[in-house]
């Protein structure tokens, strides 16, 4: 859909209106996936659809309905429905009024390669995975998952914001065929073009090779050289944290003791800056949040220390602040962390025993106050002893914080865009380093592969 096309639908939804303000949103795109098992495709799926929701505030009370039906009976349905809502909902303490028309920098997050990537193309790429793992002798699984989506805000005051974006990724499991052994890789992008399948296949051979005959360690704590996804799997759970109001009202690891917050404060270790930026091509975003609020770079972290919090508009006018237009915190999920110009073997030649992971899974909340995870390593888990790997070792459970772990760190390596989600779609864009850090706490073995 166009932006004239979008623009031309909410101004068709807004005339239905008789609230005193309303908001209409639009979501419009194509979605393809394909799913592979012992080393064939064994689904594939395309599916293109429409939405529009609509926002009613109607004397102070909020209501909102959605459909997926465009012609007029359904558009006006929606509107009286998010209407006769808003009229049985109570009065909301906190609601703000619609904004104004905004101006907006133009969205960088659409690829022609992912746009374009078809069926068939997905079935050649997975082909490229395959092949090398039945050639192998292995057992290649996998999921390639594309989208190619706009999306438009548009309100009773004027205000029409427009863009379009595309995400695509791959991951693929490779297991022996004894299932002893398993290997991980996976990729991220907006852009088809800038992931070789191929090379993550053959990576995920790699480690499916090297996993076998795994043998058991103590838990406790060590070294460890986290990969970019295991680094991405945590430092992403910090967003959950960031956010203004739970630090002000003292519920977060970021409220201060005795009262405000941490802002100004160092608590990572000074080479860490963690910054959203919706405008980076890397880490592409919606250059507006779901209000309408244009949407900009914010740095989090500055060289270890606090430099903003995620301030939304009701928050921000209580506090006598402006708001973050950053979404949900980082950028609406988006994540840039600073590096270094290691290698992963020359953070593994640097480490005399310790442990090297690929990533993580399975993770779960422990204490908000201190962003205390627990989870486990999975698909490639490795002992490192005189600066080599030496052997497979068994999966283990970790109980850590990202935080903990950020200032423990010893060396970093080059950023790159990392497919951080536990359930194989693209989501949110993370780009991030890997890692030596000292310290990581592992509490226990685990009997998963």
């Amino acid at each position: 859909m166009s932006r004239d096309e979008a623009q031309a639908l909410a101004r068709r939804v807004l005339g239905f209106a008789t609230a005193t303000e309303s908001r209409v949103i639009i979501g419009t795109g194509a979605r393809g996936n394909t799913r592979f098992a012992v080393n064939q495709i064994s689904t594939a799926g395309d599916n293109s659809n429409t939405t529009v929701a609509v926002r009613s505030v109607v004397d102070g009370r909020v209501g909102s309905a959605s459909t997926n039906r465009l012609d007029e009976a359904g558009l006006r349905a929606v509107v009286e429905n998010s209407e006769r809502l808003a009229k049985l909902s109570p009065v909301d303490p906190e609601l703000m009024p619609e904004l104004e028309p905004q101006s907006y920098q133009p969205g960088v997050g659409w690829s022609d390669s992912t746009a374009r990537l078809d069926p068939a193309g997905r079935a050649a790429a997975v082909g490229r995975i395959t092949d090398q793992a039945r050639a192998a002798g292995l057992v290649s699984t996998g999921y390639l998952e594309t989208r190619a989506t706009a999306g438009a805000i548009a309100n009773s005051k004027g205000l029409f914001a427009y863009d379009r974006d595309t995400d695509v990724a791959l991951t693929t499991t490779v297991r022996t065929a004894d299932g002893t052994g398993s290997g991980w890789a996976g990729g991220a992008s907006n852009a088809w073009s800038s992931i070789d399948p191929a090379a993550l296949g053959a990576r995920a051979i790699e480690k499916a090779r090297r996993s076998v005959n795994a043998v058991a360690v103590e838990p406790g704590r060590y070294t460890v050289i986290l990969e970019p996804t295991a680094v991405g799997n945590l430092v992403q759970l910090i967003q959950g944290s960031i956010n203004a109001r739970g630090a002000d009202e003292g519920r977060s690891f970021f409220s201060k003791a005795g009262g405000g917050t941490k802002i100004g404060e160092k608590v990572v270790d000074e080479r860490v800056t963690l910054v959203s930026d919706p405008f980076d091509p890397e880490t592409a975003g919606n250059p507006f949040t779901g209000e309408g609020l244009p949407a900009r770079r914010v740095t989090w972290i500055e060289n270890g220390v606090v430099k903003n919090l995620n301030y939304d508009r009701y928050w921000a006018r209580k506090q006598g602040k402006e708001p973050t237009g950053a979404g949900g915190g980082f950028g609406g999920g988006s994540l840039r962390m600073s590096g270094g110009t290691e290698t992963i073997e020359s953070l593994v030649a640097g480490c005399q025993r310790g442990l090297l992971v690929t990533r993580f899974w399975y993770i779960r909340p422990v204490d908000p106050r201190t962003i205390l995870f627990t989870g486990l390593t999975r698909d490639g888990t490795f002992l490192i002893e005189n600066g080599r790997i030496t052997r497979a070792v068994r999966n283990l459970r970790f109980n850590e914080s990202p935080i903990f772990m950020l200032n423990n760190l010893e060396a970093m390596g080059r950023p790159v865009r990392v497919s951080a989600s536990e359930s194989g779609n693209a989501g949110a864009a993370v780009v991030v380093p890997p890692i030596r850090c000292r310290d990581f706490n592992f509490t226990s073995l685990s009997e998963a592969v």
